[in-house]
């Protein structure tokens, strides 16, 4: 069964997630506002990061850095 949420993203009703993909509180708002089609754009945007700039997800900066892109990726758009 797949929900229908409006999208914060593409500004349109979508298709949402099926389950929470994330954690802590920024969870509920992906889960909530983020369309399976705007979070998938996401994870192919996150790998081009993770191997352009050499990340491992074991460092806590590194992490923090693809979270920050992320929150600005996905919510600051048209910012």
């Amino acid at each position: 069964m797949s929900r229908e949420i409006f999208c914060i993203f593409y500004q349109c009703r979508m298709k949402g997630l099926d389950y929470y993909i994330y954690p802590e509180y920024i969870g509920q708002i992906i889960f909530n506002q983020i369309s399976k089609k705007a979070w998938n754009q996401w994870l192919n945007q996150q790998t081009k990061l993770i191997n352009e700039n050499n990340l491992n997800m074991m460092n806590k900066k590194h992490f923090n850095f693809l979270k920050k892109n992320m929150i600005k990726f996905l919510f600051f758009k048209n910012q």
